[in-house]
């Protein structure tokens, strides 16, 4: 398992070229498309749930394309929609179930909201499961890892703080360094090694290196 500094160093290397196009904007085409449906009267809260696991399904296929070495475009933030029934059941499913949690105390949802966090790179891998087969899924590959990726996820604590210092603009750039960090964290907690250390390898060495056998 690669430690936070590895992945973190891994990440900026597949972003490397790409942190303004099309990761940047990616970011903010969501951000503004979010922004446009907030402000929907009446009908923004209903138009939010349609498309939020769509979005994240086309955010996790654009990730898991990065650290695949693959070619990435704006476009693919639209793949989700594609696949609209999987991704919008799961993304109700898991707002249900964290809120459910929630409901006990704090800490469950915050512990659930962990251990459902895989479910759409799992979707995007597996187009034959469903909705609460990629959820449950995930909650099987998070044993063990939850706290790991929660701790990976507060090594960017600093990064977050720019990102409000710069009164969120930062964030057009943070959020694809956390979403890179999380594809790699997958790969890696599956067993599939595809991002090694970034000692002396170059950039094209590593993102052309093949699966690895589980």
């Amino acid at each position: 398992m690669l430690t936070y500094t590895e992945i973190r160093s891994n990440a900026r290397e597949f972003l490397r070229g790409k942190w303004n196009n099309p990761c940047a904007l990616i970011i903010l085409i969501l951000a503004l498309i979010n922004f446009g449906v907030s402000c929907v009267p009446y009908l923004g809260s209903v138009i939010s749930i349609l498309v939020t696991g769509p979005f994240f399904l086309g955010l996790a296929i654009v990730f898991l394309k990065l650290v695949r070495g693959e070619e990435i475009t704006i476009e693919l933030m639209f793949e989700g929609f594609k696949d609209f029934t999987r991704s919008f059941i799961a993304g109700v499913l898991i707002i249900v179930y964290i809120f459910l949690w929630s409901l006990l105390l704090i800490i469950p949802g915050i512990i659930a909201s962990y251990a459902y966090s895989m479910t759409f790179f799992i979707l995007a891998d597996n187009p034959n499961l469903t909705a609460n087969e990629a959820i449950t899924a995930s909650k099987e590959l998070m044993k063990g890892h939850k706290t790991e990726l929660f701790l990976l996820d507060l090594s960017f604590i600093g990064w977050i703080l720019l990102g409000i210092l710069s009164c969120g603009i930062g964030f057009l750039w943070i959020a694809s360094y956390i979403e890179t960090a999380r594809a790699i964290f997958y790969h890696e907690i599956k067993g599939e090694a595809i991002v090694e250390p970034i000692v002396d390898a170059t950039f094209e060495e590593v993102a052309n290196k093949p699966l690895e056998e589980e």
